[in-house]
């Protein structure tokens, strides 16, 4: 066999084991679970969301109110099944702490109390903390801030809170169109409004 006959062999031999890499690469069978980022397209009725890219997964008991445009993590099993998560974090202020601005005369307690704050959760919720105090002569209604248009909930929600010592009234949470944090349903003047405990679902 002549050298250039062997080099064509060998260039053949290199061509088929890239082949068989690349097939390796891409066949779940050969390369074994994995996981990867996507983007949800659809949400199906099935418990399903399909992907940008085409992949249909089954969500994950965990993965609640899933919507088109959410960054998840998908994983492949060896035999080709996929696995929707969850969402990924939306940005770096998902999960901590915020400060929530307050307006109309309301301002932080202070010490010893957390000042008012919300944190948007990974389940698709949000969550207040803190103490504010009223302005002088806070009769209700009485509006306490405009909420951020990130965490401005789809509809209406109501929680109780305590105003005063012995004096309790509801906080309201005011969705789309208002969006505002108000506090009402009292008799008196409110020296201060509770935010511990308030948690809504945005959608």
């Amino acid at each position: 066999m002549s050298s250039s006959d062997i080099a064509v062999h060998a260039d053949l031999a290199d061509a088929l084991q890239q082949q068989a890499i690349q097939a390796g690469s891409t066949s779940p069978a050969v390369r074994g679970a994995d996981w990867r980022l996507a983007v949800v397209a659809t949400v199906g009725t099935d418990g399903t969301v399909t992907t940008t890219d085409g992949i249909i997964a089954r969500r994950m008991a965990t993965y609640l109110t899933p919507a088109a445009g959410d960054t998840v993590v998908v994983s492949i099993s060896s035999s080709g099944n996929w696995l929707a998560h969850g969402r990924t974090a939306a940005s770096s202020t998902a999960g901590t702490w915020q400060p929530l601005t307050l307006s109309g005369g309301w301002t932080t307690y202070g010490t010893p109390y957390y000042a008012p704050a919300y944190r948007i959760n990974g389940d698709g919720t949000v969550s207040f903390s803190g103490l504010a105090k009223a302005p002088a002569s806070a009769l209700t209604p009485q509006t306490l801030c405009t909420l951020p248009a990130a965490i401005v909930p789809a509809s209406k929600a109501r929680f109780p809170t305590e105003v005063a010592s012995g004096i309790h009234g509801v906080i309201d949470v005011n969705g789309t169109g208002t969006g505002t944090l108000q506090i009402q349903d009292y008799s008196g003047s409110a020296s201060w409004a509770a935010l511990d405990g308030v948690r809504y679902r945005l959608t």
